[in-house]
């Protein structure tokens, strides 16, 4: 009796003294999805990236990318997030319009004329997206500019009548890019990024408007033998994660992760001219084209376009204030810079 009641104290000891000990920390696990296919220099760049947050953070922070679109469409990736199935997404800035309609700001139809009015601008509105990013419910670390989509097809395309009974693709949630197309009295066609090559393939699409490095990034090359060198939008792609998720890691977590996907981005972004022009030399030496548009055809395009931006912008959805703000930075960088002609600065009002 004695014997089995001192048994009894020695397993309650025992169990009390394990129940002391500190439990093994679970990792926090981020899961993110992107179109990006595996094996790609980006995806390389975001394992890497995810390796060392977990070395830096001993192991509480595991970031498990899906990549090659497996996760669906823009909307799929954002309702996945809704629901915690995901912790984030890689977007194209089109694919949070319907979360953050602000973000598609830099991308209205038409708006830039050239880098340097991009740098300029974003210098002055990014800080601005970032916030109202988070407000909306996201946490970014900086925004990697894509370069100017340019017209891709199968046959020349010089002038407005070129396009004429052309089905072009437009991204999912860019309404704005709807709005222009049907100003111009031209067929959109509304497709995920991720659907766009089989549209390609099976005549759905007869143009695209991408950037080099996307267009053979994601195969649309392939299909397609014309490029058009007139700047129809700039491209921007971020990292957003669900705030909800990233609030959960503790204070240096936090820090860390922000630290290093923001050089990440860094990298992204300083990266992003010389994979353009590298992308624009592979697309011609894999036959494809690069002509310009008749003369007057941009300014042209712009004077028809830009009305229906500014219509856009004023419906209610984005911040007012913003778009005004941007073309007021734009006269003041133009005036510095250049005298646009009449018809020019017509167009860009």
């Amino acid at each position: 009796m004695l014997i089995g009641w001192r048994n009894g104290v020695y397993f309650f000891l025992l169990a009390a003294s394990v129940a002391a000990l500190p439990a093994p920390a679970v990792a926090a696990v981020l899961k993110i999805a992107t179109i990006a296919p595996e094996g790609s220099q980006w995806m390389r760049e975001m394992r890497s990236s995810a390796a060392a947050i977990k070395e830096r953070t001993d192991g509480r922070v595991v970031v498990k990318y899906y990549g090659g679109g497996v996760m669906g469409n823009d909307r799929k990736v954002l309702r996945k997030i809704r629901i915690g199935q995901l912790q984030g997404g890689a977007f194209a800035a089109s694919g949070l319009i319907e979360r953050y309609p602000d973000i598609g700001l830099y991308g209205l139809p038409l708006i830039f004329r050239s880098q340097a009015e991009v740098d300029y601008i974003r210098e002055r509105f990014d800080p601005v997206l970032m916030d109202g990013l988070e407000q909306a419910g996201f946490v970014s670390f900086g925004f990697a500019g894509g370069g100017f989509a340019l017209m891709m097809s199968s046959e020349p395309v010089t002038r407005l009548d070129d396009l004429r009974g052309l089905k072009i693709w437009v991204p999912e949630g860019d309404r704005i890019s709807t709005l222009a197309m049907v100003a111009m009295n031209l067929s959109p066609v509304v497709l995920p990024i991720s659907d766009v090559l089989t549209g390609l393939q099976t005549g759905l699409v007869d143009i695209v408007a991408t950037p080099p490095v996307a267009a053979l990034l994601l195969q649309w090359y392939t299909k397609v033998h014309y490029v058009t060198e007139v700047p129809i939008a700039y491209s921007l792609g971020l990292m957003a994660i669900d705030k909800r998720a990233f609030d959960q890691l503790n204070e240096t977590d936090q820090q860390i992760f922000r630290e290093v996907m923001t050089a990440t981005y860094k990298t992204f972004e300083q990266n992003s001219r010389t994979d353009n022009e590298a992308a624009k030399s592979a697309l011609q030496s894999n036959g494809l084209k690069f002509i310009p548009a008749e003369p007057g055809t941009e300014v042209a395009w712009r004077r028809q376009v830009m009305p229906t931006n500014i219509a856009f912008w004023g419906e209610g959805r984005s911040t007012p204030e913003l778009l005004p703000q941007l073309l007021e930075a734009l006269d003041r960088f133009r005036a510095q810079t250049e005298i646009p002609s009449t018809a020019e600065a017509a167009a860009d009002r």
